[in-house]
């Protein structure tokens, strides 16, 4: 037993079924097998065949089901009209549920105290797994015509098409019985009305409904005949339409025999759509009755806004025609649309701006385009544009010349187009004039060098100041080799003071400590000036006397006279030192002074690293005395 039920496959649409225990206390008997759910409109049928039954069964086993909503209730309730049921199939329409919400099934069977295990379904929502019946068809013939009335799939107050009964789509085969090419035809309204057909012959039809939004699956109804009349001696009104003319609706037709009257009735759109019959819903055209033209005026104040039919039939003594092939009129798209208001502004000597605007708002509420004509004044040569835009420019025209516009607005949706709008002209600008460009090219002419002129002074200016090209004395710049460069303009915190210095040439070299020249010698100074290079001795006795004292010729004798130099620098007095040369270059004399900085009392003598100019030999850094 339980290898079979290792083998038996369950089907449901909702999926695959799964084996609860059986009930505690009895036998197990084998469960239902092939399970399924069929959903048509609002019949709900449960079906499954049944499983071999074990040896010693009596053969009277019966089946009972269950639901259960999940997320509402965690029981399981018997599911009405599936209980104990000794056939294969159970109807559970009557169970009230909703039909976009989940619910789970389970059946099981039973015979006496025995039980077979439960076969859960999993869960599954009606409404998406339901199937679309056929509509309701109802035939009317005519000699040759048959006016089809159709009824929405399920119960007039159905739970599964309650908010889609007004989105069918009807797909409706008719065919004659001796031909083979049947006429197929789709509509959203439940009444249509299949004409050219042949009087006294037999029609068959089938219809089936769907919701192509919602993809649920339908199929059609059985097959219905009906035979057409004999041929009516008055045939019906032919070619219905209406046209507006002259701010007026004029409902026309054609018909080929004489001495009879006509009628028109019309419809409201929305009614054509409502189920059910609609023939006692049509309403007598005012002022067409009894006419004897094939046309008459439609009252504007009856079709104001808004989709209707109409239809047409014709009469003699008393007998009359069919009525005709209904025509949908609906008023926005039949008013005529009035022609835009053109503007035209110049832009240049090659230009014209266009700007479009709609008169109406019938006809801001669709979309247009618009076919723009435009010529020469003095030519009738037209050129034609297309433009979706209302504000554009026309290009390449020639310069003061006049050109005349004109435009009307083309409806994309098969609606007349408007009437042409009244020309308007405009003249392009004229172009640049001669004296204009001369004018500029002398106010070029001379700008351009001062300009030049200008930016070479500044050029100068900023070398001049930031550059300077005057550079200190070759002789110095190997001294102070690695001597920053400050900018005259920047220095602001330091007082710039001058340097004098006596450069003579000595045969020997000796330093000495610094304390001990201070007790013998006295300093050789030099003269700090801040606003002109000129120096010179402070005291001319005294720098003979050191030069007595270093035992060196003084400034003005024969042997070995000094070179004067100059240097400019900035700095506080370094540390003295003690120095004598037999044969070098001796620098003597500074005093530093300031009255921004700190002063600097005494006089120092200052010796740098100088070369022989007879034996070459170089002191090895700078010192002072």
């Amino acid at each position: 037993m339980f290898a079979l039920l290792g083998v038996v496959t369950l089907v449901l649409v909702a999926g695959e079924p799964w084996v609860l225990p059986a009930a505690a206390g009895g036998t197990s008997l084998n469960p239902p097998q092939n399970v399924e759910v069929d959903i048509v409109d609002e019949t709900f049928t449960l079906r499954w065949n049944r499983s071999l039954e074990p040896a010693g069964s009596a053969g009277n086993t019966t089946f009972s089901a269950d639901y259960q909503i999940p997320g509402m209730m965690d029981n399981w309730i018997k599911l009405p009209g599936c209980q104990y049921v000794t056939a294969t199939k159970c109807d559970f329409s009557s169970l009230k549920i909703n039909v976009y919400e989940q619910i789970k099934l389970r059946i099981r069977a039973e015979e006496g105290n025995r039980t077979s295990p439960w076969h859960e379904l999993d869960a599954f929502i009606p409404f998406q797994q339901a199937q679309i019946g056929p509509p309701k068809v109802h035939l009317e013939a005519e000699d040759k015509a048959i006016t089809i009335n159709l009824s929405p799939p399920g119960t007039i107050n159905s739970i599964m098409w309650d908010l889609d009964s007004l989105s069918f789509v009807y797909s409706v085969v008719v065919w004659n019985s001796s031909s083979s090419e049947p006429k197929k035809i789709e509509t959203f309204y439940p009444e249509i009305k299949v004409s050219d057909l042949s009087p006294e012959t037999t029609y068959c039809v089938k219809v089936k409904a769907s919701l192509p939004l919602q993809g649920n699956f339908a199929t059609y109804g059985p097959t219905q005949c009906v035979n057409t009349t004999v041929e009516n001696e008055l045939p019906p009104p032919e070619n219905i339409q209406v046209v507006s003319e002259k701010q007026a609706f004029v409902l026309k037709w054609n018909y080929t025999h004489e001495n009879v009257t006509f009628q028109a009735q019309w419809l409201h759109g929305y009614l054509k759509k409502l189920p059910g019959h609609i023939s006692g819903k049509w309403t007598q055209v005012p002022n067409c009755a009894h006419v004897r033209t094939a046309q008459c005026v439609l009252p504007r104040d009856t079709f104001r806004k808004g989709i209707y039919f109409v239809r047409v039939r014709a009469a003699r003594g008393n007998g009359t025609s069919p009525w005709s092939d209904e025509h949908k009129f609906d008023v926005d798209r039949q008013t005529a649309t009035a022609p835009p208001v053109v503007t035209l502004k110049p832009v240049n000597s090659s230009a014209l701006r266009v700007y479009l605007r709609a008169q109406s708002e019938s006809a801001v509420q669709h979309l247009l385009t618009y076919e723009i004509l435009f010529w020469e004044n003095a030519s009738n040569a037209e050129r034609k544009i297309v433009e979706k835009r209302t504000d554009f420019t026309i290009l390449s025209l020639k310069l003061l010349t006049a050109y005349c516009v004109k435009a009307r607005a083309l409806l994309e949706d098969g609606s007349p187009a408007s009437g042409f709008s009244e020309p308007v002209c405009e003249k392009t600008k004229p172009g640049p004039a001669p004296r204009t460009w001369l004018t500029e090219g002398v106010i070029a002419a001379i700008a351009v060098p001062l300009v030049l002129c200008t930016v070479a002074a500044l050029v100068k200016l900023i070398n001049y100041v930031f550059f300077p090209s005057s550079k200190p004395p070759s002789t110095i710049d190997e001294y102070f080799p690695e001597q920053p460069l400050k900018n005259l303009l920047l220095s602001t915190s330091e007082e710039q003071t001058e340097r004098c210095f006596i450069i003579e040439n000595v045969d020997t070299i000796f330093t000495e400590e610094t304390d001990q020249i201070d007790q013998d010698h006295k300093t050789y100074s030099s003269q700090t000036s801040e606003d002109s290079g000129n120096y010179s001795n402070e005291d001319e006795n005294s720098g003979s006397r050191v030069s007595a004292d270093l035992g060196q010729p003084e400034p003005g004798s024969d042997a070995g006279a000094g070179q004067w130099e100059c240097a400019r620098r900035a700095h506080e007095p370094e540390p003295l030192a003690s120095a004598r040369t037999s044969r070098g270059d001796l620098l003597v004399g500074e005093e530093t002074s300031s009255d921004h900085g700190p002063k600097s009392t005494g006089k120092h003598l200052t010796c740098l690293q100088m070369k022989s100019q007879e034996s070459g030999t170089s002191l090895p850094h700078p010192f002072h005395v």
